[in-house]
């Protein structure tokens, strides 16, 4: 397993596990096969033109795009039990954390991530059991022929992300608080956070030395760094195709409460110079 931190404003980062070739040679788990045929089904009814799942993966792709993607990238992270299986000498060696140098100062990771891995544990826990508990009253849904009980899939959905959440989160604090990672200022990220620093502060240039980006960057008000176009080029740079997915989400989510705080600002701004 390898981590990449990816910040995608100057004060919001995703996180992201992507398992190395050994791991995924590996036999699947039932739930990984679970997970599987699910996706595979939900990409069939996509291709539905009209009825019940063309409406059905319409409204599921829009609450998964509302799903935080700090709980998307949570969920990348497998379960420490879950990890030691795929690799029995996990826990005994360092995992690589791979991050831009020039837009994350490395002295500051160790605190960076043990706030991402316990700042939303409460919540997935909570979240979780409250999907426990509505999965039952939603079954009786299921007599309704035809129609797949929804309520109750999307309540068991919920709580198997928060779950999956929640074992990322404590295997992740784990990692940190047995000193298991790696900190790594990787190269081609600095080369693209550069270019996105440069465009989204005042004064940061292309050649500007990593240290005074990192400061400015630390310094400055809440701003976006990627544009829709890097997700993919992060996928490539990292050899991780399913980042891009998640790099796109996390930038929309980002953008979105950015423009959301900055309207909100502006409107009380307004009203204290009509008062």
């Amino acid at each position: 397993m390898r981590l990449f931190l990816i910040p995608i404003s100057t004060s919001r980062v995703l996180i992201y596990a992507r398992p190395l070739q050994k791991d995924l040679a590996k036999e699947l788990s039932v739930l990984d096969r679970v997970t599987t045929k699910a996706a595979e089904t939900w990409a069939k009814w996509e291709e539905a033109e009209k009825g019940w799942k063309k409406h059905l993966v319409t409204w599921g792709n829009r609450v998964q795009q509302r799903i935080p993607y700090e709980e998307w990238g949570l969920k990348s992270i497998p379960s420490f039990e879950a990890q030691k299986r795929l690799d029995n000498t996990h826990g005994e060696n360092k995992i690589d954390v791979l991050f831009p140098g020039n837009a994350v100062r490395q002295e500051t990771i160790t605190t960076l991530l043990r706030t991402i891995a316990t700042e939303r544990q409460e919540l997935h826990k909570k979240k979780m059991i409250w999907s426990l508990i509505l999965a039952p009253i939603t079954a009786p849904f299921g007599l309704v022929p035809v129609i797949p009980n929804i309520p109750f899939f999307y309540v068991a959905y919920r709580g198997w992300s928060h779950w999956r959440a929640l074992n990322g989160s404590k295997h992740l604090e784990h990692l940190v608080e047995k000193n298991l990672l790696k900190p790594i200022s990787f190269p081609a990220l600095e080369q693209l956070y550069a270019k996105r620093a440069s465009r989204a502060l005042d004064s940061a240039k292309i050649d500007t030395p990593h240290s005074e980006v990192v400061e400015e960057i630390e310094q400055s008000e809440d701003r976006i760094l990627l544009k829709m176009s890097d997700a993919k080029k992060l996928a490539t740079i990292l050899e991780a195709p399913e980042l891009a997915l998640e790099a796109e989400r996390a930038i929309i989510q980002v953008r979105e409460q950015l423009e959301a705080a900055k309207a909100k600002n502006a409107e009380q701004n307004d009203e204290k110079k009509s008062s």
